[in-house]
């Protein structure tokens, strides 16, 4: 068991150093702003079609919080992600779903985006909406993402979490990297496709459905939305 535990330990100190070594320049190349910038760090569960593993990928946001331009722009810096359009698409709902319910911030700046995975990928689909709107509006309010939670769910206008396939895929890439809350969206717990009770208890994880963006976004980060 010991030795178990030690290489398991290994393997995710390693895993942290592949990702920062893949973006130090963006993350490390400018510390004389980095009090006057915002960072935050969202986890992106997916599927894909070759395994029933699923995917653990990293969404880094950073605010640089300048005077312009202004309105706010958001811009995708790169990474080793390739989104496509309706990735880039449901980011861009997101996003302004956010500047729409944080009224009481100053939106001017650049909001800088770049995808992180273990290995080169491509990604696209809705799915990730949901935990990329809670990021956007965490980033513009100044909270934290807590360490431990994930959400797959699609989002809409008005944001509703709505429903995603490859549940229990993205529930195993979650619980591989050591996350024990998940949220998903309303109504799948029990589809008949999969089985999330046992699945849950065979992974030692927690399952909760979620409706809307204001429930993840408080169980995410313990903040509401305006």
């Amino acid at each position: 068991m010991a030795d178990t535990s030690y290489h398991t330990i290994v393997r995710r100190r390693l895993r942290i150093l592949c990702l920062i070594c893949l973006c130090p320049c963006w993350l490390f190349g400018n510390l004389l702003q980095a009090d006057a910038e915002s960072i935050v760090e969202v986890p992106m569960l997916a599927a894909i079609q070759a395994n029933h593993l699923g995917v653990f990928e990293v969404l880094l946001l950073r605010w640089d919080q300048q005077p312009s331009p202004s309105p706010m722009l958001l811009q995708w810096q790169g990474g080793n992600i390739k989104p496509g359009q309706t990735n880039l698409g449901s980011m861009a709902l997101a996003f302004q779903y956010a500047l729409e319910h944080t009224p009481n911030v100053d939106h001017r700046g650049t909001v800088s985006v770049i995808g992180i995975a273990y290995a080169a990928t491509g990604t696209d689909g809705p799915s990730a909406g949901g935990v990329m709107t809670v990021g956007f509006a965490a980033l513009l309010k100044g909270d934290r993402i807590r360490r431990g939670i994930a959400l797959t769910g699609t989002i809409s206008k008005d944001g509703t979490i709505g429903p995603v396939g490859g549940i229990s895929d993205k529930i195993r890439a979650a619980a591989r990297e050591g996350y024990r809350t998940i949220l998903i969206p309303q109504g799948q717990r029990d589809d008949p496709r999969w089985n999330i009770t046992r699945l849950a208890w065979e992974l030692n994880v927690e399952v909760k459905e979620v409706d809307r963006v204001e429930e993840a976004y408080y169980l995410m980060t313990g903040g509401t939305l305006d």
